[in-house]
């Protein structure tokens, strides 16, 4: 709702105040709530076999959105000017967003006596549905939780990752054009980068699924070494597209895993909570190394100190993710 009316409020911008008022603080908080802690919070609850996979799924919906959608929608702005796409697409997304929450979206399965998908239940209970879903976790509270060893191992590697990923997002194309590569080439790269995130989100779900959800993590920050050690010793357009390729695959891996780990670790009662938490300090990471980012590459000339220190910090996060149980 928040999302939808800032993009119908934004129409009407006439000053930079307003403008900030609109986009940046009721769609941003929009926005916010309809993120991975969210939705996979819900769906988490309505899946115990397979719940990696449709995580992954839900998931991957964001990144068709964009592929699918931001075509039409630039045509339409376009046409009809940016107030007037500001003020449809809000009041689209305000009628779709109604009818999905009153007619389709559910939030438990369990107060309405439908098991899980992938519920066994015990001979003692016949076909009684249990209140907790999280495969023996203890449903913990998000203050419980904050005490506990591991959501502090797992939010300062979200962070490392956070800080990973905007730091590698937002600097790829001037990265890549500062070596004399073509800017065509490096849009090419970061439209790749964005297509293999795709993929990766879609082989995170079941991966999770298969080996448990610790594993893809830690594959996904052993890659990301291998890749910001390259690229300051090798700096070729061959290597800077095995970069955004190697980059892009993992660049949402986390995103289905961050609910479904938060579940298995602290029990499901509290997931959105905890997993909210835990996306908000990836996020903060993102934030500030991207900001840092940008100020190393002024005050040096050069991406290579901001990669060393991301690298070094990725590989202590990998053990943190190892000692995670």
């Amino acid at each position: 709702m928040l999302f939808a009316a800032g993009y119908m409020l934004m129409a009407g911008t006439r000053s930079l105040w307003q403008l900030m008022l609109s986009y940046g603080v009721l769609a941003g908080v929009g926005f916010g709530a309809t993120t991975p802690p969210m939705f996979g919070a819900i769906i988490c609850r309505w899946f115990e076999r397979r719940r990696g996979m449709a995580v992954s799924l839900a998931m991957a919906g964001s990144c068709l959105g964009q592929f699918v959608l931001i075509p039409p929608f630039t045509g339409m702005s376009i046409a009809l000017g940016w107030r007037a796409t500001s003020f449809w697409l809000g009041a689209a997304g305000f009628v779709l967003n109604v009818l999905l929450a009153v007619i389709v979206i559910r939030d438990d399965p369990v107060p309405m006596g439908i098991a899980p998908y992938g519920h066994v239940s015990s001979p003692a209970s016949g076909a009684a549905v249990h209140a907790s879903h999280s495969h023996g976790a203890a449903d913990l509270s998000l203050r419980q939780a904050i005490r506990t060893r591991p959501l502090w191992l797992f939010a300062v590697s979200m962070f490392v990752c956070g800080g990973a990923d905007f730091l590698v997002s937002p600097h790829l194309v001037p990265m890549v054009t500062d070596q004399g590569i073509s800017t065509t080439t490096a849009a090419n790269m970061l439209a790749w980068f964005g297509l293999l995130s795709l993929a990766g989100i879609l082989l995170a779900g079941p991966a999770s699924d298969a080996i448990g959800d610790r594993v893809p993590i830690a594959i996904t920050f052993a890659l990301r070494i291998a890749l910001f050690l390259m690229i300051p010793l090798v700096q070729t357009e061959a290597t800077f597209w095995i970069f955004s390729l190697g980059f892009g695959l993992t660049f949402l891996v986390t995103a289905p895993l961050t609910p479904t780990l938060s579940g298995r670790l602290f029990g499901f009662a509290n997931i959105g909570l905890i997993a909210g938490f835990v996306t908000t300090i990836h996020q903060l990471g993102g934030g500030l190394w991207a900001y840092l980012g940008g100020a190393i590459y002024d005050a040096t000339g050069s991406y290579a100190l901001a990669f060393a220190i991301t690298m070094g910090l990725t590989a202590v996060v990998l053990v943190c993710m190892l000692m995670l149980k």
